[in-house]
């Protein structure tokens, strides 16, 4: 069963917003963009510290809106939010020694989005490690140990997970060695989410229910951002400019994870507005032209602050 109920008047906002996009942003294709749009209705059920179990916060209804929801997108930074997820499930049942190098890897992962620290991080989960093409027998048990993640994420049981695929690194230049045999001749391979994968998983974490309630305040320590802080250098990102934080009143609350590279500018996101109840919004846009425009994330925002009840 699908974790919200298809709101017709979040729809009719919904649809609203993304042909005022348009208008706006000729770029962007009507195939280019995704969107996932959750609302919280009283009694909020997120930031609780554990109250509910994770049976009551399933069980309890929430209302949203989904276009093009179940496509499947390259993520580029936003599968770190499934790496820290998966590393915090792996802490709990023991299976990853704690240990204050992971422990740095795991938060720059996070806060400063570092491909360097999200490298350990998937050795460390799925026991495996870069390097020179193998002889297919050592290449199988390898390609078997990188699926460790996607099978933990498919044994949910959550049907929003069934199409995403979670088992490659992220890279600035691209792969080399056995991680470019394994990304496939045409990279059929690579990382896959949707935005209504994303959001169930965000959604988790911001309601205590994603391993344990101490872990979720953990990983929202990492995504939380801080909105008053200046504008990158050319070349870096603070996963604020140029995404859904830039479009906030400043005085929100935002956590978030972002992702961005040539062809793909993504975010997704819990907010708590000033006034008026949190919700949490996930965006991923397509092409060239559209990863290059730091305004469409925030317009966008802008649009679904202001359609908060």
């Amino acid at each position: 069963m699908p974790f919200f109920t298809r709101d017709p008047d979040l729809t009719d906002q919904g649809t609203s917003i993304l042909e005022q996009t348009w208008r706006a942003f000729p770029s962007l294709a009507p195939d280019q963009i995704a969107v996932t749009w959750l609302a919280y209705d009283e009694p909020v059920i997120v930031n609780t510290g554990g109250a509910l179990t994770p049976e009551d916060f399933w069980r309890h209804p929430l209302r949203g809106f989904s276009y093009r929801g179940n496509e499947r997108v390259y993520p580029a930074s936003v599968v770190k939010l499934f790496y820290l997820v998966a590393l915090a499930e792996w802490f709990a049942k023991g299976m990853v020694e704690t240990t204050a190098e992971l422990e740095r890897a795991m938060a720059d992962m996070i806060v400063e989005s570092s491909n360097d620290a999200t490298s350990l991080v998937v050795d460390a989960l799925t026991g495996t490690t870069s390097g020179p093409v193998l002889p297919a027998g050592p290449f199988a048990t390898w390609q078997s140990q990188r699926n460790l993640v996607n099978r933990y994420f498919q044994s949910l049981g959550w049907e929003e997970l069934a199409p995403i695929n979670v088992n490659q690194k992220t890279w600035g230049d691209g792969p080399y060695g056995r991680e470019r045999v394994f990304v496939g001749e045409l990279y059929e391979n690579r990382n896959m989410l949707t935005t209504d994968a994303c959001a169930r998983l965000l959604h988790s974490i911001v309601g205590g229910v994603a391993v344990s309630p101490e872990a979720c305040r953990r990983m929202m320590a990492l995504l939380e951002r801080n909105l008053s802080q200046k504008a990158p250098a050319p070349g870096e990102e603070n996963q604020v400019t140029g995404f859904l934080g830039a479009g906030l009143d400043p005085d929100a609350k935002l956590w978030s994870k972002a992702g961005w590279m040539s062809r793909v500018r993504h975010d997704c996101a819990y907010i708590e507005p000033p006034q008026g109840r949190p919700y949490l919004l996930t965006v991923f846009t397509e092409g060239a032209e559209n990863a290059a425009n730091p305004e469409i994330l925030p317009f966008i925002s802008r649009a679904f602050a202001d359609a908060q009840p």
